[in-house]
């Protein structure tokens, strides 16, 4: 009976996979196919959207989309369907669709690969006016994407096209420095199972690159050469949260309210304000934002031109050490390689006072709980060490201060090399335990 019961389990499991792997490649050939019968946008072909915007003096739209991933679906069927108002502002564009990472040059598209919708915004020379596309949450965008602010963006950017040649200087910092690997299929990690293009036959989501995995890739490149993770790879892309702007989602870079005591409330940021430019580059959205705060040089000030009640003023941002360690990594998709290397493939959640006290720990300790313990190859090394789901850590290399996922998962990686082993203590079942956690490439 047990053996029957495990035969059962195991193809319910291969069956779950299958389907999960059917319904991806049906996402990817279905995309491929209603885009192209639409015939409005340009498919994997950036080449050829560049000639177009050329030829037709049109500045150009890049979407690049991860089809099976969830987030942010709901706003790229608004783009890419055929509604009425996006379809009006579209036509202003030469508009390309890119579902695929593979062959991406890393030197030109720089963007947060833990997206999966992203925008940039071009001119026919190859110059960015600016990106679209924010997220601060594993699933929910709504805080940070809509598609009143992808018009109001959209809006910006042609506003820009028509100063072009006046202001064209002022958007040279949009585009990057050139970097060490060209495409993301020359990563050491990658390049075994990828190529420069998609196969487009029955197994086509198996051979596409996400963006998320060029994120991942960048953290094991470092890695892997034994260089130490640099803090815009730690912490890419701060969102404006962390100095204290929440911005409005329906709007292009608008202050929708400042956060009490906040490095923007000191700076002098009112709900309301228009952001003009940072550190001197034009802004059309969120993402705009998180560019310049990835690029810039800690501990210098940010500088904003913004309007307010009609007139133009100047603020600045004062920032500490280390400011962009204020963000938080946990819900990136690309943390996913960095708990692996540092945590045994354990994922991590903070314990509430309140369950603290419950289970009569005091709060001198690391109060993070166990939500997730990985089950296969190097994300299973937590496992093989002994930890379980539901354990809760106390003390983490002999500290026991209160420390979120995101810290704890960079400061073993600062201060451990692979191969170490990380004493831990933690609470199961009311009883305290001491293990091992493995530090790995």
């Amino acid at each position: 009976m047990h053996l029957l019961r495990w035969s059962i389990c195991l193809l319910l499991t291969i069956s779950s996979t299958l389907t999960f792997a059917q319904d991806r490649n049906a996402l990817v050939l279905n995309d491929r196919s209603r885009v192209l019968e639409d015939g409005f946008w340009i498919y994997n072909n950036i080449d050829k959207g560049l000639e177009e915007a050329a030829k037709l003096n049109k500045p150009l739209l890049i979407i690049f989309r991860c089809i099976p991933c969830e987030a942010c679906a709901q706003l790229d069927e608004q783009v890419v369907e055929k509604n009425p108002a996006v379809r009006k502002q579209l036509s202003n564009f030469v508009c390309v669709r890119v579902v695929y990472a593979n062959g991406l040059d890393l030197s030109k598209f720089q963007f947060d690969y833990d997206q999966s919708w992203a925008a940039f915004f071009m001119n026919a020379d190859g110059t960015i006016y600016g990106r679209y596309g924010t997220r601060s949450h594993q699933r929910d965008s709504a805080d940070d994407v809509s598609l009143d602010g992808f018009l109001d963006s959209m809006q910006r950017v042609l506003e820009l096209h028509q100063r072009y040649p006046q202001i064209k200087s002022s958007l040279a910092a949009k585009t990057g420095a050139q970097v060490e690997v060209a495409h993301p299929e020359d990563f050491a990690s990658l390049k075994e199972r990828y190529t420069s293009s998609l196969n487009y036959g029955p197994e086509v989501a198996r051979s596409c690159i996400h963006c998320h995995q060029v994120g991942e890739a960048w953290r094991d490149y470092y890695r892997l050469t034994k260089k130490s993770l640099p803090t815009e790879i730690l912490f890419p892309y701060p969102h404006p949260k962390i100095l204290g702007l929440v911005m409005d989602p329906a709007k292009a870079v608008t202050v929708k309210s400042v956060t009490d005591q906040s490095l923007a409330q000191q700076a002098g940021f009112q709900a309301g304000d228009k952001l003009l430019s940072m550190q001197g580059q034009p802004l059309i959205s969120i993402a705009d934002m998180q560019w310049v705060m990835h690029q810039h040089a800690s501990p210098q000030p940010l500088t904003f031109q913004i309007m307010r009640a009609g007139a133009e003023k100047e603020l600045q941002v004062v920032l500490p050490e280390n400011w962009k360690e204020l963000g938080d990594i946990s819900w990136r998709s690309s943390t996913w390689s960095l708990r692996r290397m540092a945590t045994g493939g354990l994922v991590l959640e903070a314990v509430t006072e309140a369950k603290l006290k419950e289970l009569g720990i005091s709060d001198a300790s690391v109060g993070l709980v166990v939500k997730h313990v990985g089950q296969f190859n190097a994300h299973a090394a937590a496992k093989r060490a002994g930890f379980k789901q539901g354990d809760v850590l106390l003390s983490v290399d002999g500290k026991s201060a209160r420390i979120s996922e995101s810290d704890l998962i960079v400061s073993l990686l600062r201060s451990k090399q692979p191969g170490d082993q990380v004493p831990v203590k933690l609470m199961r079942d009311g009883k305290e335990l001491k293990l091992d956690l493995p530090i790995q490439d």
